[in-house]
């Protein structure tokens, strides 16, 4: 009987020892993707950033009829060609053009910047095309300077009606970050694959990635339920 105990306790203590490596080796797998999460976010705040504003200069120009044509191609051809293809074009091309090399997140950031702008443009056409367009024509009636016939009538409503949108243009964008290991970025898929070329298997190092990524697309979910919620940008109208 004691010797069926001692075996018992013994099995236990080889059943502990194998758990506590096991979490150990898992724990450093999630430690070292995660490693990319900075540089996935670099990407993604940097090309977001740089979306919106390109977006919203296009949107405005094409709004009073300036360079509709030329804004109209540009739009078409980035959003009717591959991401991947417009990465590798302004990565390995663009520097024999113009003369100077670009790391890898700037490659990234203005790839990700200039597809997204397409993408945002539309958007705001859409938001900007919902409103009366008695708005416009009375405050320029009153005389309201352009930009705050911007800033405090259009835009505001613009927000409110293409939030959602946005939401989902922002989950996408995160999403193609990860196209920048095509050039070489350390991002959250890259590490995946370090790991997984190092310990020879793709199921975790790829479940860990798959879990970070579905992380960071819930907290952009709930990040633009909050905005939504708040009203901040109706304040004005």
């Amino acid at each position: 009987m004691e010797a069926f105990i001692l075996h018992i306790l013994l099995q236990l203590q080889e059943l502990l020892v194998h758990l506590q490596a096991q979490f150990a080796k898992y724990f450093g797998y999630v430690a070292f993707i995660g490693t990319g999460i900075a540089f996935t976010l670099k990407l993604l705040m940097g090309g977001l950033c740089l979306g919106i504003v390109i977006g919203l200069v296009l949107s405005i120009l094409r709004y009073n009829k300036v360079g509709c044509t030329f804004i109209n191609r540009l739009i078409s051809i980035l959003r009717g060609t591959p991401l991947i293809l417009q990465l590798s074009f302004v990565y390995f091309i663009a520097p024999g053009l113009i003369g100077m090399k670009l790391s890898i997140i700037t490659a990234g950031i203005l790839t990700f910047g200039l597809n997204s702008s397409a993408y945002v443009a539309e958007i705001l056409r859409s938001g900007i095309e919902s409103l009366p367009k008695g708005q416009c024509e009375a405050a320029r009636t009153l005389e309201i300077p352009g930009f705050y016939m911007w800033k405090d009538i259009i835009l505001p409503q613009v927000i409110k009606n293409i939030l959602p949108a946005m939401v989902s243009e922002v989950i996408t964008l995160l999403k193609e970050t990860a196209l920048i290991t095509t050039i070489g970025g350390v991002d959250i898929m890259r590490t995946a694959q370090i790991l997984a070329a190092e310990k020879f298997t793709y199921f975790m190092p790829l479940c860990i990635a798959g879990v970070y990524y579905y992380s960071l697309v819930l907290l952009v979910e709930y990040l633009g339920k909050k905005i939504e919620k708040s009203g901040w940008y109706a304040q004005n109208i």
